[in-house]
């Protein structure tokens, strides 16, 4: 049969919309016959509400796309030509967790940073690694797209831990970054490219361009005199001037945790204080966002969805999908195996990095190497990724404690002990491998 068949794993999630938007705007040229929505049963009333807002904006807009929706992934999978995962584990109690535990000991809590992020990945990879073993008994031949957090470790985690090679990480942190730059110039951001090299979450802008001209010096400047990039659910700090001429590319959001330990801690405990963790913000926006779409009357994505922290990240989607499927050759910052891209990575690790997509996937481009101010942190940051990844594959708590100990943000064994037997306990539903090695 004629067309693309997608199925998103994850499929009730509140980005959906902007997926079935992304699919639908650029139907002429990947005509998308099939769209397989698939969740947990916990995820059952989400799914159907999505489901039934996603069906609604096919038929408002008329592309003969099917839409069905699953609560078992090996029904949806067969025959299809990408698979995409959007998944949490846990959900957004599991993030509160995250996010609030480590705070208790002095430590940053966040979903991808940190102890948060280190747990985020022991409860997803297990679970990523079994769609993996469906993919490759009932779809062999399908890409799969994962958005899953922490991405860059998941990637890490397919690439070495299972027989998927046809596999690509997606981030909406550089889609974001160019859209900050494109609006600090008052220019539209088709105007602007950035040479996007690092990890998921870690990543630098070494070069970036206006209309093909190198203006990294002048989006430095901007950046020092206060107007920062950021995101929805990082806090804009500013950055010491001095700190950004002498780093002399372009951070990521995410590098506050690192370069700003101290006052984002601080920032977190006040905002915890006040309003609770970010995952309790979030559930009322997602409360909100659901509301919206139960509305018979709605066949649009809201406008309200990019109050969301991971805004673009379906649009991004569907740009890789539609550059594989027409082999487009265009450049998208993506997770993939380096292969010589960055020098002080492992060829067989995965990093964040521009690549030339085609129909054979995604084509890293080489940078040499990073400036050696910024290689040192992304190499500890790819250590604890690797150590991380085996620790979810095996259950191994040693592994597990090497992990949290080595991460930047949390300074001392004692402290990582502790937080990682609390965590632990706290995520024990979500963690059978652990407890499985601990009891035999």
């Amino acid at each position: 049969m004629d067309g693309i068949k997608v199925v998103t794993i994850g499929g009730g999630s509140s980005y959906t919309p902007e997926l079935v938007e992304g699919l639908i705007k650029r139907y002429d040229e990947l005509p998308v016959r099939e769209l397989w929505l698939v969740d947990v049963p916990e995820g059952k009333e989400k799914l159907e509400i999505v489901g039934a807002l996603a069906k609604r904006m096919v038929e408002n807009t008329g592309v003969p796309i099917d839409v069905h929706l699953s609560l078992d992934r090996r029904e949806a999978l067969p025959g299809a030509d990408f698979v995409t995962t959007q998944i949490r584990v846990g959900q957004l109690e599991a993030r509160a967790k995250d996010e609030s535990i480590p705070l208790k000991y002095g430590v940053i809590g966040q979903e991808t940073n940190g102890p948060g992020g280190l747990f985020k990945g022991l409860r997803t990879i297990p679970v990523i690694l079994d769609i993996c073993r469906d993919i490759e008994a009932l779809c062999p031949d399908a890409w799969l797209i994962n958005f899953s957090n922490p991405a860059g470790m998941v990637t890490e985690a397919v690439l070495r831990h299972s027989n998927i090679s046809k596999t690509i990480g997606l981030c909406n942190v550089p889609v974001g970054m160019r859209m900050g730059v494109a609006e600090m110039l008052d220019v539209n951001a088709d105007r602007v490219q950035i040479d996007f090299a690092g990890l998921n979450h870690m990543v630098y802008g070494l070069n970036v361009y206006l209309d093909g001209n190198n203006i990294t010096e002048d989006v430095l400047d901007k950046l020092v005199s206060g107007e920062g990039l950021t995101m929805k659910n990082i806090v804009d700090l500013g950055w010491e001037q001095d700190l950004i001429k002498g780093l002399g590319v372009l951070p990521c959001p995410y590098h506050r945790y690192y370069y700003q330990t101290s006052k984002m801690l601080e920032e977190e405990q006040k905002d915890f204080a006040e309003k609770g963790s970010r995952a309790q913000v979030v559930q009322q926006l997602e409360q909100d966002l659901f509301e919206l779409y139960k509305n018979p009357d709605l066949s649009v994505k809201p406008e309200q969805l990019e109050e969301r922290g991971g805004a673009y990240y379906s649009d991004a989607a569907c740009s890789l999908i539609n550059s594989i499927y027409n082999d487009k050759r265009d450049i998208q910052p993506v997770n993939t195996q380096n292969n010589g891209a960055i020098a002080s990575i492992p060829d067989d690790s995965a990093v964040e990095v521009n690549c030339v997509i085609t129909k054979d996937g995604p084509r890293p481009i080489a940078v040499s190497d990073l400036p050696v101010a910024v290689r040192g942190l992304v190499q500890q940051i790819k250590s604890f990724e690797r150590v991380s990844a085996e620790a979810a594959v095996m259950g191994d708590y040693h592994k597990a404690m090497v992990a949290m100990t080595i991460n930047p943000l949390v300074p001392s064994d004692s402290i990582a002990r502790d937080i990682l037997n609390e965590m632990l306990e706290a995520h024990r539903d979500y963690l059978p491998q652990f407890f499985k090695a601990a009891t035999s």
